[in-house]
């Protein structure tokens, strides 16, 4: 029986930019739908089960910052942000309410499917119940818990919502305690090796990670910066 091809939503209003992606995937053996409105966009992404979603910033009806954050909640599939605009503001804000990267135009075509390729793969391991690959199923420090078996983390035995690229980078330090990672290793472990977008979606990450396990994310205590080569994790 073939594999079941993975389906892929694209949310753009610019309908030459939406078939120039939808060709190219196509190609590379993904099933494409285009949505131009933001509200039917939304609303085909939480009805269609979707491997990712490429969702561009600005579109009629709603916009991408908006759809992102309402659909995150409810979905937890890769989401590629789309923009044309320049303000770095733009693109932060997009990570921080939940976006796994993001993708400036103009752009290249085969990159965007390199990095759907990358993101898919990386969700896809993660996310694999019966993987031959054996991990520690629990990881304790006492005030910060984490099962990768299920897939949950607890900070003072309270859950914490994390999203999954949040989640393989708390398990990729707390796994390495006191191993420095440089931003360009985290890009390569997280977000796939050879693939390579914006180095600031790791800082993005990091700031949004110390935010949910940090007591003063302005000071943090466990996931530090070690000025001029990366962050090292200390229990």
């Amino acid at each position: 029986m073939a594999d079941k091809k993975h389906k892929i939503l694209i949310i753009e209003d610019d309908n030459d930019i939406a078939e120039i992606e939808k060709d190219f995937l196509e190609m590379n053996g993904f099933e494409v739908f285009i949505e131009s409105d933001g509200i039917k966009g939304m609303e085909r992404a939480l009805s269609g089960d979707f491997s990712l979603i490429l969702l561009d910033i600005m579109l009629p009806g709603k916009n991408g910052i908006t759809i992102c954050r309402d659909i995150r909640g409810k979905i937890d599939i890769p989401i590629l942000m789309v923009t044309s605009r320049i303000e770095d503001i733009d693109k932060v804000h997009g990570l921080e309410i939940g976006a796994d990267d993001y993708i400036t135009k103009p752009f290249s075509p085969t990159e965007v499917v390199a990095r759907v390729k990358s993101h898919i793969a990386r969700y896809n391991r993660l996310t694999q119940k019966n993987s031959s690959i054996k991990h520690q199923e629990e990881i304790d420090f006492g005030w910060l818990k984490l099962n990768h078996k299920a897939h949950r983390a607890f900070l003072n035995n309270k859950e914490i919502n994390l999203t999954n690229k949040e989640y393989e980078l708390l398990h990729l330090f707390i796994s390495n305690e006191e191993t420095v990672f440089s931003k360009e290793q985290i890009y390569d472990r997280i977000w796939g090796e050879g693939v390579y977008g914006e180095i600031k979606t790791v800082t993005v990450h990091i700031n949004r990670l110390r935010e949910k396990i940090e007591t003063n994310p302005a000071n943090p205590m466990h996931i530090q910066t070690v000025w001029g080569a990366g962050y090292r994790f200390v229990s």
